[in-house]
């Protein structure tokens, strides 16, 4: 699926992070959300094209800085993303990224762009395209454990894809809690300020965890998910990091991204090797099942995966002309004769001559 280089293949367009919010505001938000959605499903439908490996991490005690890459033969893409739960008490956003789109036919790029708010943007829309064959049919209220940077974009792209319109939200710090109900006022939600993670889920039938500690976490007992509910967890999103008890995975139906990745950084790493899991790309192409019985429990581990960055990106791209949201970088060195970079370097500082001329 190509995408189209500029006509300058020297310069390369860049969204910056003014650019993406003045897109999502001229598109509005519900369409960017839906069509990040219908680029997902797209791109998930035909998997076997990708290139598929697990995040390339580096870890540290206070957090980790991953690159997400992958291709489709024709279009190249990654995203360079950290996650530092401590930033939080410093100010700092948690999670911040970017990332490039590139010709592979040429490896020129064709695109940068900030991605700290894309990201948050593709992982509710992928959020909310699970949901859609994993959720009870007709859900209408969503539990949502954790009220961080994350929590609206959940609840905007559940109401824009599902439907959603009742709200039971809780944290462990009521000001976030506050801070999402005030963010949502207009949206047209039902919202409840929930006192504990219990009273949260209580007639929920669906149940989303995004909380940020980097630990081994019990936000979610087994007593306190009944028959039917859609879990949504997508928090636990490196290794030493969960939010279920493990006895809840042993009783639901389990939904995956990639699994090689998901066994290292999901829910899942509780469980053997082994354990079997299902591919959700396979239930977007009717190859298996999503959700089958009305007593069921669905859930979907999710960590963020390469392909969804891959179709976030190649959505924005796709909409730099209708908008006109970005700016033109001069990253690739364009010498007279392609052999010749040195003679480029020589003929700057005769046009500038202010500047020294290169030397030893």
């Amino acid at each position: 699926m190509n995408v189209i280089p500029p006509k300058d293949i020297n310069l390369v367009p860049f969204v910056s992070v003014d650019h993406m919010m003045k897109l999502v505001l001229k598109l509005g938000v519900g369409t960017v959300l839906n069509g990040i959605a219908k680029a997902i499903e797209d791109d998930f439908r035909r998997w076997e094209l990708f290139d598929k490996t697990p995040r390339v991490a580096s870890h540290s005690k206070e957090g980790v800085i991953e690159l997400m890459p992958t291709s489709d033969g024709e279009v190249y893409g990654f995203k360079y993303v950290n996650g530092h739960p401590k930033n939080m008490k410093e100010g700092l956003q948690t999670v911040t990224a970017f990332g490039l789109l590139a010709d592979v036919n040429s490896g020129y790029p064709v695109m940068l762009s900030e991605m700290t708010i894309l990201t948050a943007l593709r992982t509710a829309a992928t959020s909310a395209v699970a949901a859609k064959y994993l959720a009870p049919k007709g859900s209408k209220c969503m539990a949502m454990i954790g009220n961080g940077a994350q929590s609206e974009f959940q609840a905007l792209a559940f109401k824009a894809l599902l439907g959603i319109d009742e709200l039971r939200l809780y944290d462990v710090d009521p000001v976030a809690t506050e801070k999402c109900m005030q963010n949502l006022e207009g949206f047209g939600f039902k919202m409840t300020a929930c006192t504990s993670a219990e009273d949260a889920v209580e007639g929920a039938q669906i149940i989303t965890t995004v909380t940020a500690d980097k630990q081994y976490a019990t936000i979610l007992t087994d007593n306190m998910v009944g028959s039917g509910v859609h879990i949504n967890a997508i928090g636990g999103d490196c290794p030493g990091k969960t939010e279920l008890h493990k006895d809840i995975l042993l009783r639901s139906d389990i939904f995956v991204e990639y699994p090689p990745q998901t066994r290292i950084e999901g829910e899942i790493q509780q469980l053997p090797e082994d354990y079997p899991v299902k591919e959700l790309w396979q239930v977007m192409t009717g190859a298996i099942e999503g959700r089958k019985a009305p007593e069921q429990v669905t859930l979907f581990d999710s960590v963020g995966f390469a392909i969804e960055d891959f179709s976030a990106l190649r959505y924005i791209h796709g909409k730099l002309k209708e908008t006109g949201m970005y700016e033109n970088l001069d990253m690739i060195a364009d010498p007279d004769e392609p052999r010749d970079l040195f003679g480029m370097l020589l003929r700057a500082s005769v046009a500038n001559p202010d500047l020294p001329s290169p030397a030893l």
